[in-house]
This record gives structure tokens, sequence and C-alpha cells, in this order.
């Protein structure tokens, strides 16, 4: 496989090979969302709901709105198919002990998407299939995950042994040690220091789950590594940025998100970051999640991009921002961090509920689905609700 190459940015100055960050979704790496003749469809507006939706219709709801013959459907980004959104597709089935789509999905992203080095290619279009073959290690992670759960869940060895796979691959390609210990790069391409990092990739239940499924020591070694890079990305700053690089000597130097933006913010990647660590086993990752709660309940209204000192730089929303505050708010209250409190966390998520509802997004349904599971269920292998504090 080819190897993206970028430009590190020093304190004096940012350059930085070209990323695309799609106004709805995450897009990694220089992807335009209008390439080969689509267009970005504008999300329809609907009713908001009577009643905060339960997770399950949440799930429901994005797999029969995306899903389709298996394949998980940008419908508002000119119907291409990502990674991510295959493992989105996978956690959420399984989450919905839906088997039949589960299979779907991961029968479609098999025959489309796994590479020679069983990592999953990252977009394909209807027009020319494989797009682009370089990995996105959130996926890769994701997917990794959703089929060892389901292979234990199910008695499927199948859907193990294929997780297995890809989470072998990850370790073999997708990180990288630094004197902060191992970490997740956030793909093949990005093995020259200094080391493009995205803390939202990290996901401490997802090595967890693959450290009991493999019995490998690595994942709990990319554990702790990731908890020390991320720790050090947020002693930079309020808020995770959504790009940073890290230095072989630990070092971390916030990023902008595209070559041509040099705003560092906190936007569509670093809303995941609090939701991946609030549904941690760990106290000290839940820490992390919930030290962005004082920042982010500053305002009642979040904007779907903020400085790194919580300054909105946009008028735009999205469910994101909600869930992302929600997760943050029951970290504090799980940890000590901050004084969380369960009804911010239930207003958060009827507010993401809400917003994903009237401006349905592929990205926005997504994560409204996945946070409300992370944060309310242990079905992901995470442990948010019995972390203590609120649920």
């Amino acid at each position: 496989m080819t190897r993206r190459t970028w430009i590190p940015v020093t304190a004096a100055a940012a350059v930085v090979a070209a990323v695309g960050v799609a106004l709805i979704a995450v897009r990694p790496w220089g992807q335009d969302p209008t390439a080969d003749g689509g267009s970005v469809a504008t999300p329809t507006s609907t009713s908001a709901p009577d009643a905060a939706r339960s997770p399950e219709e949440l799930r429901t709801e994005f797999l029969d709105r995306y899903v389709q013959d298996g394949r998980v459907v940008r419908t508002d980004q000119g119907d291409d198919t990502v990674s991510e959104g295959q493992a989105y597709g996978l956690l959420i089935a399984f989450a919905n002990d839906d088997r039949d789509r589960f299979d779907d999905i991961w029968k479609w992203t098999k025959t489309h998407m796994l590479t020679d080095d069983d990592l999953l290619a990252w977009r394909w279009t209807p027009d020319d299939g494989v797009a682009d073959e370089q990995s996105a290690s959130d996926a890769d992670l994701d997917a990794a995950r959703a089929l060892v759960l389901a292979g234990d869940a199910w008695g499927e060895d199948r859907y193990t042994a294929a997780g297995k796979r890809i989470a072998a691959a990850i370790l073999q390609h997708e990180t990288a040690e630094t004197d902060l210990g191992t970490i997740l790069l956030p793909g093949p391409w990005a093995d020259s220091e200094p080391y493009r990092y995205n803390a939202s990739y990290a996901s401490p239940a997802a090595f967890t789950v693959l450290a009991k499924a493999t019995g490998d020591d690595r994942w709990t070694a990319l554990d702790r590594g990731s908890r020390a890079v991320t720790a050090a990305v947020l002693d930079e700053s309020q808020l995770p940025s959504d790009w940073s690089q890290v230095h072989a000597d630990g070092t971390v130097d916030p990023m902008p998100a595209t070559g041509g933006d040099q705003r560092v913010l906190y936007g569509y990647d670093a809303m995941r970051t609090p939701v991946r660590y609030a549904e941690a086993c760990s106290a000290d990752d839940r820490a992390l999640a919930g030290a962005l709660a004082p920042t982010l309940r500053r305002t009642t209204e979040l904007a779907s991009q903020l400085d790194l000192g919580g300054t909105a730089v946009t008028g735009d929303t999205n469910a994101l921002a909600y869930t992302a505050r929600a997760a943050a708010e029951h970290a504090a209250g799980s940890s000590g961090a901050a004084a969380g409190s369960s009804g911010a966390v239930a207003d958060d998520l009827e507010r993401a509920d809400r917003t994903a509802a009237t401006t349905p997004t592929y990205y926005g349904d997504a994560w409204a689905a996945l946070g409300a599971t992370m944060l309310t269920s242990d079905v992901l292998g995470g442990c948010a609700t019995t972390a203590g504090g609120a649920s």
C-alpha cells in the first residue's frame, strides 16, 4: 500500500498536507464530497420527536435510514461509503441484536473494502468501487471490536476469527512507539515521526475487548500509551484538537485539520474523544473525558466547532456536540473530575436526539445512536453504566 506524506508543523508555522473534514462528517485526508461528480445532499428537516427516543430506536432508525444491502450509505454526501460507516453499522447492528443486518454489513465490507493486509480501505463509491485504499484505524478498531463481540455473543467463530485478523493487522501496521508508550496511528501512511495523531480514534473499551479476545498484551500497552498521549493533548489546551502530532520524545503539538484552514479546532473529529473515554472501564480514562465538562458546560447551546478554549467558531450545530458533552458530564460524575449530574447527561442526550431528528445526517445520526448506547449500556464492552455517577 502506498503511504501518504505530510509536513510537520512547528510552533511558528502550521503547514500540513491536505486533509478534508466535512461540514457534516469526518473525512480523513483530502477527499472532496463532490469528487467524481457527486454532490452533498441537503439534509431533510423533520419534526422533532415529542419525547427522546430510546437507544434502540435510534439504532433502528440509523440502520433503516442508511444501510442498503449491507452498505452504509452517506446519503448526505453523494451516496458514497467509508470504512468508518461500515464499522458504525456493525456496532449498531450488534447492539440491536440484529444478526441479519450485521451479517449483511460484514459480507458487504469483506467483499468490497477488506484489503490483503486485513485492514479496511477507507472509501468506496458506486462509480469507482474502492476510491481510496488507505485505511483509517478508527474504522479498523471499531470493526474488530464489533466482530469479536458478535462472535462471542452469537457463537460465530467466523466473526471472531475475522475480528482477530483485523486486530493483529492494527497492531502490525497502525501503531508506533514513543516515549509516552505505544500510540495508535491514524493509518499505515502515518508511520513517520513526528506522528500524526487523532485522539478520537483511540477507544479504551475496544482495546479492552480486543485484549480479552486475543490475549495479546500489546493491547494493554496501547491502552496505556493512548491514555498518556491523550492526557498530553489535554495538557496543551482545555479541549482536544481534531488533530495533533506526536514526537518520538512524547511532546505533542495541536494541529489544524485542513491545509486551507489553519485554525486548530475542537470539531467533528475531537468530539468523539469524550464519548470514547467516558465508556472506558478505567477511572483514569474516564477522568480524561470528565476533564472536558467544565469548558463544555459554559453555554447551553453548543456549536459544531469550538476553539480549544471552548468559544464557538460557527453557528452550526450537530448531534455529536451534545452527545460529547453528555459523555463528559457522565464521566465527570463517575470519576470526580468535575461536578457531573445525571440531569445534565439526560438533557444533552435529548438535545442530541432532537438535533438528529430535525437535521438528520449520517454522521450525527450514527453518533446519536452510538453515544446513547455507549453511555447507557455495556453491550459494546464498555463500563459507563457500572462506573457510578450519572447513567
